[in-house]
């Protein structure tokens, strides 16, 4: 990993089969904190279906790259247990037609809202933009949905369930990682645009120094477990266990 062609790396890394495949997988991403701090034996296991994920990705790209929403399967069910459902779907995760009704007014609401809009669009304004940096000895990978040059930002978007919770969310999911590794990768700070899927209420969070320190933290902790568990020959990962006193 230490001699490469950043720039090729970058242009690979551009196309999501190649950022979330194989190619990708020789770099560290934010997603991997949760499995290094709580199961690194679970490292690069692959995940099952998440509708959560379904309909994050949905709002995504309808904001960023709305040309690519035809890659969506949408289907006229009220629930995902009818026989129409499983017919069509042909077991994969999809969406359904009342879900993309909803995520469409949370589209709306989201391109009304001026502050968000200047945010989002701009002539000096990048999307889907993948980085790579070496931090704390191993390399990462981060694929920022907006870089703002003009603001010198990273805006990530996300949606909630409770948008009053969101800062106690911001913990609980590791987006103040997140935030530690953008910084790190892209140069500039993070705030998140965040939306209520039942409220349509919109927030915008910046991140404290106490915010970047905590995930700081929790990259530093997951390294050590990547090194313990990964690049310690030392180290029979089968005899691991927890040892707490209760």
């Amino acid at each position: 990993m230490e001699d490469f062609n950043t720039k090729e790396v970058l242009e690979k890394l551009i196309n999501d089969e190649d950022y979330y495949g194989d190619f990708g997988k020789q770099f560290r991403s934010n997603s991997d904190i949760s499995t290094l701090l709580t199961n690194p034996l679970a490292l690069g296991n692959s995940q099952k279906p998440n509708i959560n994920f379904l309909v994050g990705g949905y709002f995504h790209t309808a904001i960023l790259e709305p040309d690519k929403l035809k890659k969506y399967k949408v289907i006229e069910s009220t629930t995902r247990n009818t026989k129409a459902y499983k017919e069509i779907s042909g077991g994969e995760m999809c969406l359904l037609q009342h879900e993309v009704d909803n995520l469409e007014l949370l589209i709306d609401t989201m391109h009304s809202n001026n502050v968000c809009s200047e945010l989002i669009k701009g002539i000096n304004v990048e999307y889907e933009q993948p980085g790579i940096k070496k931090i704390e000895g191993l390399w990462w990978k981060g694929k920022a949905d907006i870089v703002n040059h003009d603001e010198k930002l990273v805006v990530d978007l996300k949606t909630t369930s409770d948008i009053t919770k969101f800062r106690s969310s911001a913990f609980r999911y590791n987006y103040d990682s997140q935030a530690y590794i953008y910084r790190k990768i892209f140069g500039y700070d993070l705030i998140f645009i965040a939306i209520d899927k039942k409220t349509r209420q919109i927030g915008i969070f910046d991140c404290s120094d106490a915010f970047y320190e905590s995930g700081e933290d929790k990259v530093q902790q997951a390294v050590e477990q990547y090194k313990l568990f990964y690049d310690n020959p030392d180290f029979n990962p089968k005899d691991y266990f927890i040892n707490k006193t209760l």
